[in-house]
């Protein structure tokens, strides 16, 4: 019973910032892989990143890297997604998953919070 809620999606322009959070419910939000996935209109899912339980592994698809950062405060059960140098390509509903471990299938998903990169 892990139920995620993402926000911080919104209209920026082209070369803005923004930074995604994704709140999940539970107390073992901690040993969980958090992934981020989006999806652009007309186009299928596609994966963006992860982050280990612990913070310490993070993997990122290419067009991420030196853009996009993936963190996480277990604390307060928040993962997060901070978007530099964005281009009107990272249009996409954005949503965060939960995974049991690093390689582990995605049992949980949010609901998707929108970003729209305007040129």
């Amino acid at each position: 019973q892990v139920q995620l809620v993402e926000s911080g999606g919104g209209l920026v322009q082209a070369g803005g910032s923004l930074r995604l959070s994704c709140a999940a419910s539970g107390r073992t939000f901690n040993s969980y892989t958090m992934g981020w996935f989006r999806q652009a209109p007309g186009k299928e899912r596609e994966f963006v990143g992860r982050i280990d339980g612990t913070g310490r592994n993070i993997y990122y698809v290419s067009s991420a890297k030196g853009r996009f950062t993936i963190s996480r405060d277990n604390a307060k059960n928040t993962v997060y997604l901070e978007m530099n140098n964005l281009n009107t390509e990272d249009t996409a509903v954005y949503f965060c998953a939960a995974a049991e471990n690093f390689y582990g299938r995605y049992d949980y998903w949010g609901q998707g919070t929108q970003v729209t990169v305007s040129s």
